[in-house]
């Protein structure tokens, strides 16, 4: 949360992956290397990306933020067989998020919830609160005064590394779609999700690393789904040490959302 996290108990602990990873999703090109990561399942067909799915590419940002306030999920795997999801929607003209989560674990079930409640986020962290109701979450959301968050700066968990990324993926213009092509990003294949066509493009790499070389084959640990508009509907995302990755879903504008103002306001 704006403005709050820095007087949280914690200490941010951004390490060079996810400094790295967080430049990955913003820009065409990144500075310092990406740690060991776990790449998607190859393909005979992969290739690098044309100019015409760069320009999609480079475009998906400038849609993201035209078209907010943009309904999202987000689904983490933080090891163990713990899992958790949040859901709610992002305003990226203000870099605000508001939604609720869950956690369930392996107490007895892979489905076991084991904690829940309300969530905002911003570029600088987040915060929790204990759910109110059965209404939206921006509209609970309103009705908890600042006070009554618990703020945190972010950490390098899967979940606070999702979120972090799903704050930066839109902007208020397009990428370098010529950047992108030039720094790695490649054509995967073509997926049908709820009807519709996307082509799963993996990111830009980081500087330094080569095509082809490690374990990863040099591929970038982000992937995203863009259909023939530049509309992005998927991105997941690949963090050392874990086989399932964190997957973001963007399903579109919500009419009916308005970010609350209480959990940033100074008053």
């Amino acid at each position: 949360m704006a403005r709050t996290t820095k007087t949280g108990s914690r200490t941010p602990r951004r390490t060079r992956w996810l400094r790295t990873l967080v430049a990955l999703a913003v820009c065409g090109t990144a500075v310092g290397g990406v740690a060991a990561y776990r790449s998607l399942a190859g393909s005979s067909t992969e290739r690098p990306v044309t100019m015409d799915e760069a320009s999609r590419l480079a475009l998906s940002r400038l849609n993201l933020y035209q078209a907010s306030p943009v309904s999202v999920t987000l689904t983490a795997a933080e090891g163990g067989g713990v899992l958790l999801r949040v859901s709610g929607v992002v305003d990226y003209r203000t870099h605000h998020g508001v939604g609720s989560y869950q956690t369930t674990g392996s107490a007895g079930s892979s489905t076991a919830p084991l904690d829940h409640g309300l969530i905002v986020w911003d570029s600088d962290g987040l915060g929790l609160a204990p759910a109110l109701d059965g209404s939206p979450p921006w509209r609970q959301a309103e009705h908890i005064p600042r006070s009554g968050w618990s703020p945190r700066s972010y950490t390098t968990d899967p979940l606070d590394a999702g979120l972090q990324l799903l704050i930066e993926l839109g902007a208020d213009r397009p990428d370098n779609q010529m950047l992108l092509a030039q720094s790695g990003a490649r054509w995967l294949g073509h997926d049908r999700i709820a009807g519709r066509d996307y082509d799963r493009i993996a990111g830009p790499r980081a500087k330094g690393t080569t095509p082809g070389t490690g374990p990863d084959g040099g591929r970038s640990p982000l992937t995203y789904w863009v259909d023939d508009n530049g509309g992005l509907r998927r991105v997941t995302m690949r963090m050392p040490g874990l086989g399932t990755p964190t997957t973001l879903e963007l399903t579109g504008h919500d009419d009916s959302a308005k970010l609350p103002e209480a959990p940033w306001a100074t008053d």
